[in-house]
């Protein structure tokens, strides 16, 4: 049986982080204090709408998550310069192993999707300019079902996509919020855990992979 892999984007094969590069021009020490508050806050809008049913866009959540941590943290950005910060989610670089990692995948027979809260325009976009986008089968986008992650739907979604049984479909993240919705939708899946302050929720679920690296991933798959 073909195995397949859906990929996370966002902080999985993309570094949102590089944001703080930007942020730092302006707010110097507290450029990543400001990043973290802003992607919780992007995080907690998707997830409250996802409950509420009450789809936006993805650029929204984003958006609104901006406006909020300015005006919660006093951040001199005026709309000009958060429409910059907003324009720096198009053009976000990818992990330094992302492409080597997917490369070995891929060469190993693997069927690749990226898998994703972001809309399929804005993610196949973000791809090829990071250079993956050659990688995938397919981008798979949660606003065709009009939830977001880790709402059940999402991932059925997946599965009818990639045409794959849950058995056979691995979703790689390094969100734990995405690592738990798949497994409780029956996924198999590996968390990649991209810094080591990250922690895992204590649920009492573990992953079937924790991995540093895609790399690592590929080496953990092929055993």
């Amino acid at each position: 049986m073909t195995l397949c892999l859906a990929f996370d984007v966002y902080g999985t094969l993309i570094d949102p982080s590089d944001l703080t590069r930007q942020l730092r021009q302006t707010l110097g020490d507290g450029a990543e204090e400001f990043y973290l508050r802003w992607r919780d806050k992007q995080l907690e809008y998707s997830f409250r709408r996802g409950l509420m049913g009450a789809y936006v866009d993805f650029a929204r959540c984003t958006r609104e998550a901006l406006v909020f941590t300015c005006a919660s943290t006093a951040a001199p950005f005026d709309a000009r310069a958060q429409e910059r910060l907003l324009d720096a989610w198009a053009h976000l670089p990818a992990f330094a192993d992302s492409a080597a990692g997917l490369q070995r995948l891929q060469q190993r027979g693997a069927r690749l999707y990226a898998f994703s809260n972001g809309s399929q325009a804005a993610v196949a976009a973000l791809l090829e300019q990071a250079g993956l986008a050659d990688h995938f089968a397919e981008v798979v986008s949660v606003e065709a079902v009009r939830s977001f992650k880790p709402a059940p739907s999402v991932y059925r979604h997946l599965l009818s996509r990639t045409r794959s049984p849950a058995e056979a479909t691995w979703l790689v993240s390094s969100n734990p919020f995405d690592v738990l919705g798949a497994q409780h939708a029956g996924l198999r899946c590996a968390w990649v855990r991209r810094s080591d302050r990250a922690q895992f929720d204590p649920w009492g679920i573990a992953p079937d992979l924790q991995v540093a690296s895609l790399l690592e991933l590929a080496e953990r798959l092929a055993d």
